[in-house]
């Protein structure tokens, strides 16, 4: 039995339904690793020695590359001091001040841990702010895994989400229509930069959507948050609707400002300082300063180098070559969203058979890809990393093609699909 093998079975007999969360991998191919040994730059090893060139990039923490020098010797010199102690590191002053100075609609942070902690305090701000109930959020939108915006509410009652009136997505009169049914108890607006959902195509905003969304804001008092937890500093070296020219009260950010280390943030205007400060909010490893002198170190590099305009080039780069290889084997993909975040689905796939297919045979290859959800390049990866990625991408294409017939949909993933 391999090293893998048997990990995944002592993970079930200890674990609920063995590893849990974002990261299991019970609805991907069978040949999908489970268990991670190491990583450096772009790529991952599974705890069997194979290699990946690592397209999810942690599902979205790696930036820079995973062990980026600089970054690591700033965390290191940090835990050589100092990481979780009675009070914060002088070193928390320091990186708010960098990120009200880097983002235009910034007045203060607030420092977390994870995405969900950064766009439940928006919410929770939001209503302190205003006095107000009502948050409009956008059906299957993603932020978060606590009740009252998990994808998989089991266990979560009517009560957590009494409160939420759901729009859709970039639709305006939609928008609207969830403004009237909240009425006079409107709190907040939280919308992602992108439509980044799972299982569907990517979009980009109408600049018309965002535009209505901050005019409605201004006209009813309530508060505009984006969610920037994923796409934070992928997109833009600011907040990513300010490449629609349009600025927030709240956003939330988490994900890749530390490059890996777990940090998160919610950023505010002056408009609801009052309604922040007012908020208990707290975690015991919020206020760790190892994973703040890492925040630091990145957005240093953020500030400084070319690594959005790196990673735009090799998106468009990769964009272009599997587009080429999927048409050489008669096969008609869809790419969607930014090309640093690239989303990749198979014309009349309704049931991911066709996708499945093809992104076992790329991990076989040692190629980490994912056949539903949005994928990430990093600033580690190379010119020549694409090239072998569209080679190997031509070459499954090629026998995704003979195979045809032998494809079979995922039982589990059809369950949730309903």
């Amino acid at each position: 039995m391999s090293k893998g093998s048997d990990l995944r079975r002592r993970a079930g007999q200890v674990m609920p339904a063995g590893v849990y969360g974002h990261v299991s991998t019970r609805l991907l191919p069978d040949a999908y690793p489970q268990f991670m040994s190491r990583a450096e730059g772009a790529y991952v090893w599974d705890v069997d020695g194979n290699r990946y060139l690592d397209f999810m990039c942690a599902y979205g923490p790696n930036l820079l590359g995973y062990r980026e020098p600089s970054v690591e010797a700033a965390v290191a010199a940090q835990l050589a001091i100092g990481d979780v102690m009675t009070g914060p590191s002088g070193i928390m002053v320091e990186l708010c001040e960098t990120l009200v100075a880097m983002i235009g609609h910034a007045d203060w942070a607030m420092l977390c841990k994870n995405g969900t902690d950064a766009t439940t305090l928006a919410m929770t701000v939001s209503r302190a702010h205003t006095g107000k109930r009502k948050i409009l959020v956008a059906e299957g939108s993603y932020h978060g895994a606590a009740p009252w915006c998990t994808p998989f509410p089991a266990g979560v009652l009517p009560e957590d989400r009494a409160h939420i009136i759901k729009y859709i997505w970039n639709d305006t009169p939609s928008l609207e229509a969830a403004v009237r049914e909240a009425g006079d108890d409107l709190a907040g607006i939280i919308a992602s930069p992108i439509k980044h959902d799972a299982f569907v195509d990517q979009m980009l905003p109408d600049p018309a959507y965002a535009r209505r969304a901050r005019q409605i804001c201004d006209q009813t008092g309530a508060m505009l948050i984006v969610d920037d937890v994923r796409a934070g500093f992928r997109l833009a070296r600011d907040c990513s609707w300010s490449l629609v020219d349009v600025k927030p009260d709240l956003s939330a950010w988490g994900k890749c400002f530390a490059n890996g280390q777990p940090i998160s943030a919610l950023l505010g205007s002056d408009k609801c300082r009052e309604g922040a400060a007012s908020v208990f909010a707290t975690g015991s490893f919020w206020f760790g300063a190892a994973a703040m002198a890492a925040a630091l170190a990145t957005l240093r590099i953020v500030r400084e180098s070319d690594y959005l305009e790196h990673s735009i080039a090799l998106g468009e780069q990769l964009r272009a070559g599997l587009g080429d290889a999927a048409a050489r084997h008669g096969f008609a993909i869809r790419q969607t969203g930014p090309v640093q975040m690239p989303q990749i689905l198979f014309e009349g796939d309704a049931d991911f058979r066709i996708g499945f297919g093809w992104a076992e045979r790329m991990v076989k290859r040692g190629f980490y890809l994912h056949p539903w959800h949005n994928m990430f390049l990093c600033a580690a990866m190379t010119p020549a990393d694409i090239d072998a990625t569209i080679a190997a991408a031509d070459a499954a294409f090629g026998e995704l093609r003979r195979d045809m017939a032998d494809l079979r949909p995922h039982a589990a993933l059809l369950e949730i699909l309903g």
